[in-house]
């Protein structure tokens, strides 16, 4: 996510990494430098963002939460308090953005923030704001907004997958069905984001009574897609693990 973000932003940076190798990788392709410490990095810029392990917390902030003079938090199932916990008398905000913010397309999920003055606060949103909708909850709401717009990314992966392959299994190659899977979704949505998101609207639209679209919506609904996406929303907000 640390490189979706720096992508899309498209500005040299300063990163560090735990030895993976990923920040000198990212500088080479935006510029900037890699930091050979947290703590130095902390230093020299305004605003921390924290991208690591949730379980990083504590060691990360014992390294620089005496230098850190802003911190944007994108740690999952990390509540912003609990950040602010870790970085006391620090300005800390809580966001949960999803990859497509790589393209500027991204949905960035805000969490809140502590002792974050107005105009901080103003500025830091700008900069989200450059990668796509930022989209404000209560941050105890933010792991349920990610399982629709961060973990839903995956999500909406697997539903291309699963068409694609659907395809192949009905006689398209697989380049003709990924052409089709992938520029149905991107329209579908660009439609149903002009219709202020009226998805029944628009499924009545298409579906004519006995037709072809009828018969695949009652098989999907037969197989259960409904109950799996709430399945799937409801693992991500209670059954996830730090």
């Amino acid at each position: 996510m640390a490189r979706a973000l720096a992508r899309g932003w498209a500005e040299p940076v300063l990163c560090t990494d735990g030895g993976s190798g990923r920040a000198a990788a990212l500088v080479a392709e935006l510029g900037g430098e890699a930091i050979s410490s947290n703590a130095e990095l902390a230093e020299r810029v305004d605003l921390v963002i924290l991208c690591h392990k949730p379980a990083g917390l504590e060691t990360v902030a014992a390294e620089i939460a005496g230098q850190a003079r802003a911190v944007a938090s994108i740690l999952g199932s990390t509540p912003v308090v609990e950040v602010a916990a870790a970085y006391p008398g620090t300005p800390v905000l809580r966001f949960m953005p999803n990859m497509p913010v790589e393209l500027r397309r991204g949905v960035v999920v805000y969490g809140g923030a502590v002792a974050v003055a107005p105009e901080l606060e103003r500025d830091v949103l700008e900069l989200f704001g450059r990668l796509g909708d930022v989209v404000a909850v209560k941050d105890g709401l933010v792991d349920a907004a990610m399982a629709i717009a961060g973990c839903g990314t995956g999500f909406v992966s697997l539903v291309a997958e699963a068409q694609v392959d659907a395809g192949v299994r009905t006689g398209l190659d697989a380049a003709t069905a990924t052409r089709l899977a992938l520029g149905n979704l991107g329209g579908t949505a660009a439609l149903l984001e002009a219709r202020q998101g009226d998805t029944r609207g628009l499924r009545r639209e298409v579906t004519s009574p006995g037709g072809s679209t009828a018969r695949g919506l009652a098989a999907l609904e037969e197989h259960g897609v409904r109950a799996a996406f709430d399945a799937a929303a409801q693992a991500v907000v209670h059954g996830g693990t730090r």
